[in-house]
């Protein structure tokens, strides 16, 4: 009897704060307005934490330095559709106006908690509301805790 291997997505996020307030990406999904924090798939050959620059700065345009992980989040959207979410954290000098490199980004906003939470019904996933909520209330991992160094192609004489 054969199974379907479960394989989710592995993301990447990165919860920017500054002030008090968090950085949300405004974008269109299935033809809904959508918040998410800077997020996007991993690209080939690339570590986790390169991943989550490189999408904050199509996003957003800016230049982040990662201060640690938040957290690792497992997700199921639907039967067929699960995800693996590393969630990052960084912090931001000013409340600066971002300008989004990817064309599928409508809009950027610097957000409250209590802001996010009356948008709840606009949020991507609850990934959202829960990885800023961590963000306030959980120990952070050091990057550290991240080993990339085999995440080159393995010679098969070392294997």
């Amino acid at each position: 009897m054969s199974t379907l291997r479960y394989k989710p997505n592995t993301t990447v996020a990165c919860v920017i704060h500054s002030q008090g307030k968090f950085l949300f990406v405004e974008e269109l999904i299935d033809n809904q307005l959508r918040l998410n924090q800077p997020a996007g798939h991993i690209e080939a050959h690339e570590t986790l934490e390169q991943a989550c620059r490189r999408e904050v700065r199509e996003e957003t345009g800016l230049d982040v330095t990662l201060t640690g992980l938040i957290s690792i989040y497992q997700y199921s959207a639907s039967e067929e559709l699960a995800f693996v979410r590393f969630t990052f954290a960084a912090e931001w000098q000013d409340n600066d106006q971002c300008i989004p490199l990817d064309n599928d980004i409508i809009a950027c906003h610097w957000l409250t908690l209590d802001e996010i939470k009356q948008r709840k019904v606009v949020l991507r996933s609850p990934l959202v509301i829960k990885s800023v909520e961590d963000f306030l209330h959980k120990a952070h991992s050091p990057l550290s805790l991240i080993n990339s160094d085999l995440q080159v192609i393995a010679d098969n004489n070392n294997a």
